[in-house]
């Protein structure tokens, strides 16, 4: 089961202790936690730096890859499956070691359906809560909506999760919904504020079983 922390701003270097598989540093300046400007700390070979960006052009996507080193790009506006798959044959003749990485915001009336042209070529999906913002709303979504999920790529379980859901995190590993679920995203639960984690919050959480 992975583990990706999201949102990082303000102390990076405490998470990195964690052994975290994923930091998720955002390059927008529609968010407090906007990373840009800011240096990421040296990365242990089992993190990886993930580049989150809301409608952001192709180039500056790519200038950012190799000022930061980034070694996946989530996408968490509406980037279409053209976008995507322009992103993609890019990456894999320029920066092939990127994973590419989309979110869809789940809510009322969400259809797995319009999923269907991204599988090629996305490595695999973010599962996030429809939101005033594109992420980091704090609310989690009804988890049994993926019993809809119709395919086999892996996605990362996001949107609210925070110390208290570990119950519903256990019970939802042991059912059907959750055989392609790869990790679980955390962001704004987890905060003294935005961009900062709380630590001891951060090892609790770790210390549940869903880790086993």
């Amino acid at each position: 089961m992975k583990f990706k922390v999201c949102g990082m701003k303000y102390n990076p270097a405490e998470v990195i202790q964690l052994g975290p598989d994923y930091l998720g540093f955002i390059f927008w300046e529609g968010t407090p936690r906007n990373f840009t400007g800011q240096e990421i700390p040296e990365l242990p070979v089992n993190t990886k730096a993930v580049g989150v960006f809301v409608d952001e052009s192709i180039e500056n996507i790519f200038g950012i890859i190799e000022k930061y080193g980034l070694k996946g790009v989530q996408l968490h506006g509406q980037e279409s499956v053209e976008y995507c798959f322009e992103l993609y044959e890019r990456l894999q003749k320029e920066a092939p070691e990127v994973e590419l990485i989309k979110a869809f915001a789940i809510g009322p009336g969400f259809s797995f359906e319009s999923l269907q042209g991204y599988l090629e070529v996305c490595h695999y999906f973010l599962f996030d809560t429809r939101g005033e913002l594109p992420g980091g709303n704090g609310t989690r979504f009804d988890w049994e909506q993926l019993r809809d999920y119709p395919y086999e790529k892996p996605y990362l379980l996001s949107g609210g999760i925070g110390e208290n859901h570990c119950d519903k995190l256990l019970h939802f590993f042991r059912t059907p919904q959750a055989e392609c679920c790869m990790g679980i995203d955390v962001n704004s639960k987890f905060e003294i504020r935005p961009g900062e984690k709380d630590i001891n919050a951060l090892k609790r959480f770790l210390k549940c079983g869903i880790w086993k």
